[in-house]
């Protein structure tokens, strides 16, 4: 079912891009944590191992959003897309 939150999320992905420039890496690792709140809910993933430090960083990202909610999630999302354009 498509929401108008859901629209709204699916733009801003969209929006995400076409920013004309490239975010810092914390703002990326909020926007990565976000999108996987917003869209699969709680991190239930393996942690990865000590030599992958981007993905220890994008895992530990979105577990720290555990409990969340993912329409309160895609809506930070939108606002933070929504600053950086």
């Amino acid at each position: 079912m498509n929401t108008p939150l859901q629209s709204e999320f699916d733009a801003a992905v969209a929006a995400s891009k076409e920013l004309t420039q490239r975010p810092d890496n914390a703002t990326l690792l909020k926007l990565y944590a976000l999108y996987k709140q917003g869209s699969a809910g709680d991190n239930s993933s393996t942690k990865p191992g000590f030599a992958d430090l981007v993905g220890r960083a994008k895992w530990d990202a979105w577990t720290a959003l555990k409990g969340t909610d993912t329409d309160e999630a895609k809506r930070r999302y939108i606002d933070l897309i929504g600053s950086l354009e």
